[in-house]
C-alpha cells in the first residue's frame, strides 16, 4: 500500500510538473495602426497610383519614449505571466537593414521593391500573436487617467483571438506605462486565458494556413489540373496531399478548376519535425516536393510566400 500511494504521489507530481510547464504562445507588442496615425507614424507609400498608408515603426520607436516604456510594460506583465515575448526594436532593427539592401534594387522602370511594415514586422519576428495596443491620454484637472484597447491577432491569420479595454482610475501620477498598468489589470487575467486557450487549440488542431494553387496556362510542361495520372487528375492528387498532411484531415477545398484551387482553413501543424514553428510557404514547400518525385515528376512549381499564413504554388514554371 505504501509503494501505491508513492506511485500515486510521483505520478501527481509529474502531472503537476507539466501543467505548470504548459507551452506558451509567443507574443510581441505593437502599437496600433490607430495609434500611429493619430500621433503621426505613418507613411504615404505610392502603389500603381493607390496611396497606401504604413506605420513607421522605426520613428516612432526613436521619436516617442512613452511608446517604448509602455510596450515594455506590457511586455513585462505577459512576461510574469509565463509568455514569450519578441522584441518590436530587434524585428524593426532587421527590417530596416534589409531596406537599405533593397533600397538599391530596382526594376528596369525604375520602380523600387515595395514593402507592408505591418506585414514585414509579422514575418520577421514570427511571433504567434501579435498584441496591438492603443491608448489616449485624458486630462481631468491635476488628475489623469488612460483609455486603452489591447487587442491580440493570430499573426498567421490576421483574426482577432482576445480583446480588453477599458478606461483606469484618475491619478495624480505623470507617468503614462504606470496608469496604463493600472488600468489593463484588472482585465489580464481574462485576456490571457483567452491567449491560452487559443493556443491549446493550435497545439491540438494545428495552425490555421490558406493554400492556393496554380497552374501557368499554356505551360511547356502541357498540363493542368486536369491531367491524370495513373487514372488519378493532378488535382484529387494534390487534395489528397492536403488530406494526408493536415493535423486530423482539416481544410476546406473553397474553389476549384483546371487551372486553380484554393485550400481555406487549412490546418497544418504548428511545428515541424525539428520542432521548429511551421510557415505557410514551408508546408506547401512539401507539396512542391511530393509532385517533384515518381510518378508526377513534375519538377517545374513556383513557390510564393505570401505571409505567415499563406502561400501559392504556381505549377509548370519558375
Amino acid at each position: 500500500m505504501k509503494k501505491l500511494l508513492l506511485i500515486a504521489a510521483s505520478l501527481v507530481l509529474v502531472a503537476a510538473t507539466a501543467f505548470g510547464q504548459a507551452k506558451k504562445p509567443s507574443l510581441m507588442v505593437i502599437p496600433s495602426n490607430v495609434w500611429c496615425s493619430q500621433n503621426g507614424y505613418m507613411n504615404e507609400i505610392d502603389v500603381q497610383g493607390q496611396t497606401i498608408f504604413s506605420p513607421d515603426y522605426s520613428r516612432a520607436l526613436s521619436n516617442d519614449a512613452d511608446l517604448t516604456l509602455v510596450i515594455s510594460k506590457i511586455g513585462g506583465l505577459m512576461a510574469d505571466r509565463g509568455f514569450q515575448l519578441k522584441q518590436l526594436k530587434a524585428a524593426s532593427d532587421a527590417i530596416n537593414r534589409r531596406a537599405m539592401e533593397n533600397a538599391a534594387i530596382q526594376s528596369k522602370s525604375g520602380a523600387e521593391v515595395q514593402t507592408n511594415a505591418y506585414m514585414e514586422i509579422r514575418n520577421q519576428a514570427r511571433a504567434d500573436i501579435v498584441l496591438e495596443l492603443t491608448w489616449k491620454v485624458n486630462e481631468m484637472g491635476p488628475k489623469r487617467s488612460i483609455t486603452y484597447i489591447l487587442d491580440a491577432i493570430d499573426a498567421y491569420t490576421s483574426k482577432q483571438v482576445a480583446s480588453a479595454s477599458g478606461t483606469g482610475q484618475p491619478s495624480f501620477t505623470a507617468e503614462v506605462p504606470v496608469l496604463l498598468e493600472e488600468a489593463v489589470n484588472s482585465h489580464m487575467d481574462e485576456f490571457c486565458d483567452r491567449l491560452q486557450n487559443h493556443f491549446d487549440d493550435l497545439l491540438e488542431n494545428g495552425r490555421e494556413m490558406t493554400l492556393n494553387i496554380n497552374v501557368f496556362d499554356g505551360n511547356d510542361l502541357g498540363i493542368d489540373l486536369e491531367t491524370e495520372f495513373d487514372g488519378k487528375e493532378l488535382r484529387e492528387i494534390i487534395e489528397d496531399w492536403v488530406y494526408e498532411n493536415t493535423v486530423s484531415h482539416r481544410y476546406n477545398l473553397a474553389d476549384d478548376s483546371e487551372l486553380y484551387m484554393n485550400f481555406t482553413e487549412v490546418r497544418m501543424p504548428i511545428y515541424d519535425e525539428k520542432g521548429r514553428p511551421l510557415a505557410a510557404n514551408a508546408f506547401a514547400r512539401g507539396l512542391v516536393k511530393h509532385l517533384q518525385a515518381a510518378p508526377y515528376l513534375i519538377e517545374r512549381s513556383k513557390l510564393m510566400n505570401k505571409g505567415l499564413g499563406e502561400a501559392q504554388v504556381i505549377i509548370g514554371d519558375k
